[in-house]
């Protein structure tokens, strides 16, 4: 088991957003974190990569306490991309990407990030400037950039991904899950993805995990948790599964999606005592 997760709780302006939260990720698989906004997916996933201090609980990577790695070992082996990562300053793609690697001679670098920018369709963008680039694009950019860390480690890896396709157009949502499943299956990387597009989901992911309210309510397979009781009850949303013959389950939203009788929940709880535009989802 290279993560795993116990009792999880984490506190923000002293209010809890996440509680009692686990679960267990596996070496070569690929888990998407779901759930409707201010449910504590980045939450989660700022928790694990150190930005928020853990109330309660403890996360082990691989079978030690993340307490006990040093900074400098958990940059090889886990590599983070938040939500919104935004480049003010005028730097190339090439450049920006180049921020993911150790210090090494660009000679040495040069084969990584070229193959990075042609795996993410970046590389006709090579020499221009960040700024200026679609947010699509950009965000392919610091995908790039997060992988290049990790690229060529000796161990395990971990990857914690928040939301990383949201900005792009389908073809290309498509490529990067279909390249983080690679990732997975051929070379082991455990990754941890968070997403709203519950379709997406379901096409790539090894295992769900429906958040709500802070807590785990659903932990499985894409055609255990996508049905229409359980999108109904945390979503609100009314809609029939299909379970396609390539063996993942198809959402599709009835033309009344609110279903009857469903009250959303409340985000007072969420609310810190000095309001902040960055808090949970």
């Amino acid at each position: 088991m290279l993560l795993q997760v116990d009792d999880l709780g984490i506190h923000l302006s002293g209010k809890p957003i996440v509680e009692r939260l686990g679960f267990k990720l596996d070496a070569g698989e690929l888990l998407v974190v779901l759930g409707p906004n201010g449910a504590g997916k980045s939450t989660l996933l700022k928790g694990l990569a150190g930005e928020h201090k853990l109330a309660a609980g403890q996360v082990m990577f691989a079978g030690r306490p993340m307490t006990n790695w040093s900074n400098r070992d958990l940059a090889r082996q886990r590599a983070v991309m938040p939500q919104r990562v935004e480049v003010n300053f005028p730097l190339t793609v090439e450049e920006v990407v180049r921020l993911g690697r150790p210090p090494e001679p660009l000679s040495l670098s040069m084969p990584v990030l070229a193959e990075l920018m042609e795996l993410l369709d970046i590389a006709h963008l090579q020499h221009r400037l960040v700024p200026g680039l679609s947010g699509g694009e950009q965000q392919r950019v610091q995908l790039a950039r997060v992988l290049a860390q990790i690229w060529d480690a000796k161990g395990p890896v971990l990857l914690l991904l928040d939301e990383c396709t949201s900005a792009l157009d389908p073809a290309h949502q498509q490529q990067v899950f279909s390249l983080l499943r690679r990732l997975a299956r051929q070379r082991g990387f455990a990754v941890l993805a968070v997403a709203h597009d519950l379709n997406l989901a379901a096409r790539f992911a090894d295992r769900l995990m429906l958040l709500h309210q802070g807590q785990v309510h659903i932990d499985g397979l894409p055609s255990e948790v996508l049905t229409e009781g359980v999108l109904a009850k945390v979503y609100g949303l009314s809609a029939r599964i299909l379970e396609l013959e390539e063996g993942y389950p198809l959402v599709i939203p009835r033309d009344d999606s609110h279903k009857p009788g469903y009250s959303w929940p409340s985000l007072s709880r969420l609310a810190p005592g000095n309001p902040s535009c960055r808090q949970a989802s």
